[in-house]
């Protein structure tokens, strides 16, 4: 089992990282046909200037940190946030990548589940 959460993880946080990066790179082709009230959101986005290198940034360093067993519970708070956008996206406008976003937060409720112990001192105060 812990091969397989390791490979699992380690795709996770790859695709944190592939993502994050395409921030900044562009390298991955924007699809066709995508809703017209996401292509609003993401201009809207866009406009300010430091919101998308910010959000590939926080998706760069946790999926790196997501990939070190040590540093995953810390990876999973970094990505929280854009993790909630992401749903919210798929919940709201973009609807046909809802299973997709689905799956991955299935992983990421894993890791804060596996990672529970790290974060009741947290809450414990």
């Amino acid at each position: 089992m812990k091969i397989v959460k390791t490979i699992l993880f380690s795709l996770f946080g790859l695709l944190l990282v592939n993502g994050g990066l395409n921030k900044f790179l562009n390298y991955m082709p924007v699809p066709e046909g995508l809703p017209e009230e996401l292509i609003k959101d993401n201009t809207a986005i866009m406009e300010i200037s430091w919101l998308m290198p910010l959000i590939g940034f926080a998706e760069v360093l946790g999926g790196l940190l997501i990939l070190v067993p040590r540093t995953r519970a810390l990876g999973v708070l970094v990505v929280f946030p854009v993790m909630v956008g992401v749903l919210l996206t798929h919940l709201t406008v973009a609807k046909d990548g809802l299973p997709i976003a689905l799956v991955i937060w299935a992983f990421l409720i894993w890791a804060i589940y596996d990672n529970r112990q790290k974060y009741l001192p947290l809450i414990n105060h």
